[in-house]
């Protein structure tokens, strides 16, 4: 069949689950171009939207843009308005989760947190229960946006992916923004969200991804093809503590029994005492499964990674591992132990921003040369609008809050951040390329102390999967805003690699090249100085590279400064195995 490109099963994807702009400096008085703005579109896929919420209202609107041509899946439960301008929802095989509403409408909560997160309007007084009390709003709030529901509670399915992208290109949507992704990574011709976003880039619309919910393993990232952008999760400079980490809504106002899961299990439910299932009062073990059945009022867990905090749907907390065994001893050693967790509050950050430890790591596994992620963006405890069809903690045995903003963390979070800021640069540059827009942010982002790569990988360096003698071609001709070598332990290597950069700033100036890097790094650019006459124009420079690569990655970075605009593009070299 001549239609027909490729054929792979239909799998499924996953869910990458006030202060962040602040934060990343777009405070609510940033110079804007509004109008502007309300003509241009996000394209949401991910679980629908909860179109009751203050977050979508759409009070002093005008009619949407002319150049739009998405329609609305109107129904009993769900209309648009001049904010929500389309919504559709798919499911190609027909067969809906049992409880799932039949609509773009929201019942997970996922989707109307991530489109307020990008472009929500201000909504005063937002808050999870006095949690993060202040005015939530998106980082494009004038935006509009167009629902695709492609996801569902078992999951997402390639094919719906597939025919939202589909769509959402024939609508008119500027970008697309998916907080969506496999379990692992995917070939690109065989990866719906790679193909999916490689048709928007050929219609000048660029897809940005999260990267993924499975660090800090190396090779995690998932959202790997170089013509979307993959986003990280970093912290903001607040938290959410208890005695522990966690966002606890409840507080005890007395003290409670103590005891240990593994030495009270629920054995009504099946379960022994090394499975640490809890059946008490306030229990000090891993798993909640159990504990409400049991009646149990709290729980008290343990773990090393706790810089994001999450909800529980009793009153909980997570202590380091250290701490933890110190209420195990004291358990232990106590005739009556008793405890209390308090409702939790809020901290300074002052180490922000730094990537949280669950966000997947790169390095590339499909394409070794390649950098991904891309960059980093704030996803960890984020107050945003919430589905009124689910709870805090979505639908989990017990939990009664319904909410209509809560708190949660996850690359998810951190996509619409970089959606809204490509956004927020396009209403200022309508013209801009989309590939213009992700190399302007990529070499203009603040650096932080955590590498996203780590030492991991070998894989084909090709940038076509199928290639010819006419398309043959190698990463490094691409014209990517960072630079990446893999190579074998204990090895000396060179890469040269070709560039394109065109004049966005003053139009008549001089950049000067820095190079910042260690000693096994050593970096040359021809030429060093680029001097411009005009907007718009390109001057064409060289970067030679070589490496000498052991066990651990290097890094630096190319800087590009005419004394008031800095470029800096990163560069990694690292061993592959």
């Amino acid at each position: 069949m001549d239609a027909v490109v490729s054929v792979f099963p239909n799998g499924i994807k996953e869910l990458h689950t006030t202060r962040s702009w602040d934060f990343v400096g777009l405070p609510q008085q940033v110079t804007r171009r509004t109008s502007v703005e309300s003509d241009l579109i996000i394209g949401m896929l991910d679980t629908g939207i909860w179109p009751e919420s203050q977050s979508f209202d759409d009070q002093y609107f005008s009619a949407p843009p002319t150049k739009w041509k998405g329609t609305c899946q109107s129904s009993l439960n769900f209309t648009c308005n001049k904010k929500i301008i389309g919504a559709k929802y798919y499911r190609i095989n027909g067969e809906f989760p049992s409880g799932d509403i039949q609509s773009p409408r929201d019942t997970e909560g996922h989707g109307s947190h991530t489109a307020s997160i990008a472009a929500g309007r201000s909504v005063s007084n937002a808050s999870l229960y006095g949690l993060g009390s202040g005015i939530a709003r998106g980082g494009v709030p004038s935006a509009r946006i167009a629902v695709y529901k492609i996801c569902w509670s078992d999951s997402c399915y390639d094919a719906d992916i597939l025919a939202a992208f589909d769509d959402a290109i024939a609508d008119g949507v500027d970008i697309i923004s998916l907080s969506v992704g496999g379990s692992s990574p995917y070939q690109y011709f065989e990866d719906s969200i790679a193909i999916g976003a490689f048709h928007s880039m050929k219609n000048g619309i660029l897809t940005w991804n999260s990267a993924g919910n499975s660090g800090p393993d190396p090779q995690t990232v998932t959202n790997l093809s170089p013509w979307s952008l993959s986003v990280a999760d970093s912290t903001i400079d607040r938290r959410f503590v208890t005695d522990g980490v966690s966002i606890n809504t409840f507080d005890l106002e007395d003290q409670y029994p103590l005891v240990y899961g593994g030495d009270v299990p629920n054995t009504e439910a099946g379960y022994s005492g090394s499975e640490s299932r809890l059946e008490a009062k306030l229990s000090s073990a891993i798993g909640l499964n159990g504990t409400i059945i049991a009646g149990a009022v709290g729980a008290i867990m343990q773990d090393d990674f706790n810089d994001a905090a999450f909800s529980f749907p009793i009153s909980s907390t997570y202590l380091r591992t250290n701490d933890g065994t110190e209420v195990y001893n004291y358990l232990h050693k106590t005739r009556k132990p008793t405890g209390r967790i308090l409702k939790s509050s809020e901290k300074g950050l002052e180490s922000a921003p730094f990537v949280v430890s669950f966000s997947s790591r790169g390095p590339n596994a499909i394409t070794s040369d390649i950098l991904k992620p891309d960059l980093s963006a704030p996803g960890v405890d984020i107050l945003a609008a919430w589905s009124e069809g689910t709870t805090v903690t979505g639908n989990i045995h017990g939990d009664k809050r319904v909410v209509p903003y809560n708190i949660i963390s996850g690359t998810s979070m951190a996509c619409p951040h970089a959606t809204a800021a490509a956004i927020y640069v396009k209403s200022f540059n309508p013209t801009m390329s989309p590939t213009a827009i992700k190399s302007a942010l990529m070499t203009t982002v603040q650096t932080v102390r955590q590498n996203l790569l780590r030492v991991w990988s070998n894989k084909s360096n090709k940038s076509c999967t199928s290639c010819t003698s006419q398309t043959d071609a190698t990463v490094w001709d691409l014209n990517y805003p960072s630079f990446t070598i893999s190579s074998s332990k204990n090895s000396k290597i060179t890469r040269v690699f070709h560039r394109t950069v065109t004049n966005v700033g003053t139009p008549v100036s001089t950049y000067r090249a820095t190079i910042v890097a260690p000693e096994r790094l050593n970096v040359r650019v021809e030429p060093s100085l680029i001097t411009f006459r005009s907007i718009g124009q390109k001057q064409l420079f060289v970067v030679s590279i070589t490496a000498e690569i052991n066990d651990s990655m290097i890094s630096g970075s190319l800087l590009w400064d005419d004394g008031v605009h800095l470029v800096r593009s990163p560069i990694v070299a690292y061993a592959s195995t």
